[in-house]
Order: structure tokens, then sequence, then C-alpha cells
């Protein structure tokens, strides 16, 4: 009996869809089982630019300093905000570098500088650093994506949040995005639990299974044809790449990390029933399964007017949520192979301006490091009296994402090569690592 193309097509479906169904599950939940073989990174994206002299860096007493009071952690002499009483609690867990100096006020260039290492720059498409930390971590067997990205606000640049030269099998899954989204408490008739679902994994009314993987299949083999026909073709193998991953994550039972119902209601009820609170709960069932790196964001600190107010309600999300996933990550042994990042694009001007307000600041503010290869307890950087200027050991964006590079493990002199045909390094060569917040 003769077969035709498509007949052989249908029969590697088959075995396609077998290998989907059964080893590739099997492998994310040893990467559950055994996280001492996996390092991982979480994001804590305060959009906007956080009030970091009202959190970590309080100024009492000074004209400068506002109403809060600085409060006691269980680190010998560390002092963070009142609004932060969770995490003074856990501050043995947290690098506070308090000498960021970044020089960049513009919400949409700073964004992309944080994100990237990089200022925009002519024809370069800079990477996001996730896209960056995903290709170097990067699980082949991994079915979900190795970026995520929860509820990011990326109106002001969405370059910050690409793949840039890497390509798109490392761009970021977004999930939850933030527009029309509340960053506070949930409001009636908003569903987080749909906002946090990857949407359209269903096939089409009317296709089966057999049919999807047939039509797949029969696409991968055109694809590999033109391919072929021409040579190294990234643009067509990077989308083939994609779309073999969408199909992948389609049949695959780790998605069911998306389900937060799953969770007991008193461990969603630890973590805050927020956005933020709810998608740092996605984080950890994310880095759970094998997931190298999640971004999660929590949007509102644009706080030009009443910025205490506003910090108040957002330091308590922040504080909740952030407290939770550092205990909840210990209590399941990845806290040790977890690296978290809180930053966001700049800090708040030390003066209070005439709406109870900060305005954009980068000469001097403050980023936190916590997890895995970061030496908890530490404070590196200092600002004067005022807050107005770093006065010990100023710490750039290469400097802090040399370091984030260092404690997962990855060589920071990496190089890939960029859209122009030019290497780039993993970060700036003139960066200089932050080697004592590193364990």
């Amino acid at each position: 009996m003769s077969m035709t193309r498509r007949d052989l097509l249908r029969l590697a479906s088959v075995s396609l869809s077998a290998s989907v169904s059964g080893w590739l599950p099997a492998l994310a939940q040893e990467a559950a089982n055994h996280p001492q073989r996996r390092r991982a990174c979480i994001l804590l994206w305060l959009n906007g630019g956080p009030s970091t002299i009202d959190l970590w860096d309080l100024k009492p007493g000074h004209a400068n300093g506002g109403p809060y009071r600085p409060i006691d952690t269980n680190v010998p002499g560390l002092r963070i905000s009142e609004h932060l009483p969770r995490l003074a609690q856990r501050a043995n867990r947290l690098a506070l570098l308090r000498g960021m100096s970044t020089r960049e006020a513009d919400h949409g260039r700073a964004t992309y500088l944080m994100h990237t290492g990089y200022m925009p720059s002519g024809a370069i498409q800079y990477p996001a650093i996730g896209a960056l930390v995903a290709k170097e971590l990067e699980r082949p067997e991994q079915d979900l994506p190795n970026f995520v990205s929860i509820a990011p606000s990326r109106l002001l640049n969405q370059a910050a949040y690409d793949s840039g030269f890497l390509g798109p099998q490392y761009a970021p899954l977004i999930v939850g995005e933030a527009v029309g989204l509340q960053f506070g408490p949930q409001q009636p008739g908003q569903d987080i639990d749909a906002a946090l679902r990857v949407q359209n994994l269903a096939l089409p009314r009317g296709v089966e299974p057999q049919r999807a993987r047939a039509r797949v299949s029969l696409l991968d083999q055109l694809e590999a044809d033109f391919i072929a026909s021409r040579g190294d073709n990234g643009p067509a193998q990077s989308h083939r790449s994609a779309y073999r991953r969408a199909f992948t994550m389609m049949n695959s039972a780790s998605v069911q990390a998306f389900e937060l119902a799953r969770e007991p209601d008193a461990v969603r009820d630890r973590y805050g029933r927020t956005l933020f609170g709810q998608g740092c709960l996605l984080a950890r069932r994310l880095v759970e399964v094998g997931v190298p790196f999640v971004e999660v964001t929590l949007d509102g600190w644009d706080t030009h007017v009443q910025n205490f107010n506003a910090v108040r309600g957002l330091a308590r999300i922040l504080d909740q949520a952030f407290a939770t996933l550092l205990d909840d990550l210990h209590d399941r042994g990845l806290l040790a192979t977890t690296t978290i990042l809180c930053m966001g694009e700049f800090g708040r001007t030390p003066r209070i301006n005439a709406n109870q307000g900060r305005d954009h600041w980068a000469n001097s503010w403050t980023t936190v490091l916590a997890g895995g290869g970061i030496r908890g307890g530490t404070v590196v950087g200092r600002t004067n009296d005022a807050g107005t200027e770093v006065t010990d050991r100023p710490t750039s964006v290469s400097d802090l994402l040399a370091t984030l590079g260092l404690a997962l493990g990855i060589d920071i002199a990496t190089q890939n090569q960029s859209n122009v045909g030019r290497p780039i390094r993993f970060v700036d060569a003139a960066a200089r690592p932050v080697r004592e917040v590193l364990a």
C-alpha cells in the first residue's frame, strides 16, 4: 500500500504527541523534585519608579524624610520602612544596594536601560535581561517558555520587554497584561485567575487533536523545506521554533502551573488576593516546574501627587507578597537556587513637591536582591543625609546586572551575535559586580 506525504506526516505527528504527553511533563516534574539542579530568577518589577527613600533608605529627621519612620529588622543596625514589617523580619535574606546611580529619569528610556543594561541605541535591538537569562539557563526539554512576564505595563517602551537580537524563541510569554487591570486589591468583577491564565491554548472548535497534530507536522515540514532551500535563515528558524514551543505548551501537563485554583486558599491568602500577590504565587509555581525567568509587575509607583498615601498602600501589597514568596520558596527548597531582584526604573526625588509627591530621581536610589547566590543581611552603598547623592559605592545598571548574572552562575563575559553582526556581551565590559552581596 502506497503512502502519501501527508500520511507520513500524520504518522510523525503521532510520535510527536506521544513525546509531548509523556516525557516532557515528566522532565518538568523532575525539575520540581530536584531544584538543586536548576537555577532561576524572579524579577519583581515596581513599575513607575518606586520611592525607595520611603522603603529601603529612609532619612528620619531630615526635611526630605517625610512622615514614615524606620523600624528595626532582624539584622542588627539595618532599618527599613514601617510599612514593610514582614520583610523587616526577613532582612537576613535581603541584600540592599543603596548606591544605585543610573542618571536616566525618563520612564521609557529608564525602563529600557534597567531591563537591558543599555540605552536605546540606533539599530541594535538589545534583549531584555529575561531573554538573556532564559538563553543562558535554557532547558531544551522544558515544555513551557523559558521567560514569562506577568502583568507587565509595556505602554511606554515595549522593546524593554522584548528578546531583541536573540530572536522570538526567547521572547516572553505575556500573561495578565496590566492595561485595564487593578494593581491593588481585587475589585468587584475582576477575575485575577482568568487574567493570569494563558489564553488560546484550546484547539479551535471542530478541530480534533489528531487533525491539529497533522496540521502542525505539515507546517513544520514545509518550514524545514523552506529553510533548507535558502540556507541558514535566522527569522525562519525562529518562527519555526516559536510554533514548536507553542504547540508543545498546548499539549503539556505543565500548563497546570497557571491554574491558581489548584493552590489551597490559605496559601493564596498569604500572598494577598491582589494581581501582584497572585502573580508572585504564579511565579513560584512556574519556577517549581522549571521556568528559569519570571517577571512580576506591581504597577502604580509614579507618585507625583500624594506620594505617601500611595506608597503606604503599595508597600503593604509588596510586603505581603515578597515576604510570602521568600518563605514559600524556602519551604519548598527552591530559595537557594532562585535569585530574586526587586527594582523599578528609578527612584523618587528626596525633595517633596508642592503636591505632597515625589518626582523622578535616578541619581541615588535602592534595589534589592535575595535568594540564590546572594548573601542576605547585607547593605552596600550609602547616600548622604539628604538622600540626594551616593557617598559610597555607586552602582550602575551594568554593575547590578553583572551581580545578578554571577548569582545565577552565568558567565557574564558571554557574547551573543547582535542583529547588526556585532558581538554583544551579557553585560558591558566596564561592569563592576557588587561582590560584597554574592554568597
